[in-house]
């Protein structure tokens, strides 16, 4: 068998620049696709191949998909990791910042599982590696877009795993906790400044703070962590259906699913708001 191809996006910083390199060392032949493709530029020296792909644009989708399945005659791996967290009072969030949240999290996200899946059901195998969050199970106060979308994302996957199953198509997901990247900088920048001046200034610094605080060594995970794992739910003859990932994920979605609503509302305002 030829050498399995993946397809990784959100390559420029993170888990999916961690996850690409993983992939590309597992002996995958492995593409990353990003917006900026200057951001890349260290994928190329681990021999991972980089393009742009936006995955709010249609036909740049279109394009990156066909250029793989033109190169390599086949897409194995597909890993949707290419997100972000929009926060701030859902009073405060511009609709069609929310729409984009969405656009980018979700639509995008299946866009390329539409791609993707003919190609897979032709060959009667191939994985879909959808990147979630525990942020798909539990709630965080300012974070009511950022989480419909993993929520959806949950859905999402779990239904498609179910329909894609006879084809031989794997679809997994993935769920980090804290993960030491750019990513929760940007988002609670963002949260502050949304909230600067309005009604909900005071709340918005209390849970940037707490935020912050999972960019600790203590509380967050490196992005390596994530693509290990990524490359285990790649490689593995039966996975698993989802995959918690990094410190405290396991224990917080136990929290979650054992606990009732009040209990957890009341761990959740401690946490964020006091």
């Amino acid at each position: 068998m030829s050498t399995r191809v993946a397809l990784v996006t959100g390559g420029s910083s993170g888990i999916g620049e961690q996850a690409a390199i993983a992939l590309q060392q597992a002996g995958f032949t492995t593409y990353a696709v990003a917006r900026r493709v200057d951001r890349m530029a260290r994928l190329a020296e681990h021999g991972v191949t980089t393009f742009a792909m936006d995955v709010t644009d249609d036909p740049s989708m279109v394009a990156g998909v066909e250029r793989i399945v033109a190169e390599q005659g086949r897409v194995d791996v597909l890993v949707n990791n290419a997100g972000y967290g929009s926060y701030g009072a859902v009073e405060d969030v511009p609709i069609d910042e929310a729409r984009r949240q969405f656009e980018v999290n979700v639509f995008g996200l299946a866009r390329l599982c539409q791609l993707v899946t003919p190609h897979m059901r032709a060959a009667g195998e191939g994985r879909i590696v959808n990147i979630s969050s525990i942020g798909g199970k539990f709630y965080e106060p300012m974070g009511a877009w950022y989480h419909a979308t993993k929520f959806a994302v949950e859905g999402f996957s779990d239904s498609l795993r179910v329909e894609l199953k006879p084809f031989g198509i794997d679809v997994v997901l993935i769920e980090p906790g804290p993960v030491i990247t750019e990513w929760n900088r940007i988002s609670r920048e963002s949260l502050v400044a949304t909230a600067a001046g309005g009604a909900y200034e005071e709340m918005s610094t209390k849970v940037a703070a707490a935020m912050e605080r999972g960019d600790s060594r203590m509380l967050g995970s490196p992005p390596r962590t994530v693509a290990r794992k990524i490359v285990k739910a790649a490689l593995a003859t039966t996975p698993r259906a989802r995959y918690p990932v990094g410190k405290g994920a396991g224990t917080i979605l136990r929290a979650r699913r054992f606990l009732p609503d009040y209990l957890f509302d009341g761990i959740v305002t401690r946490v964020y708001l006091r």
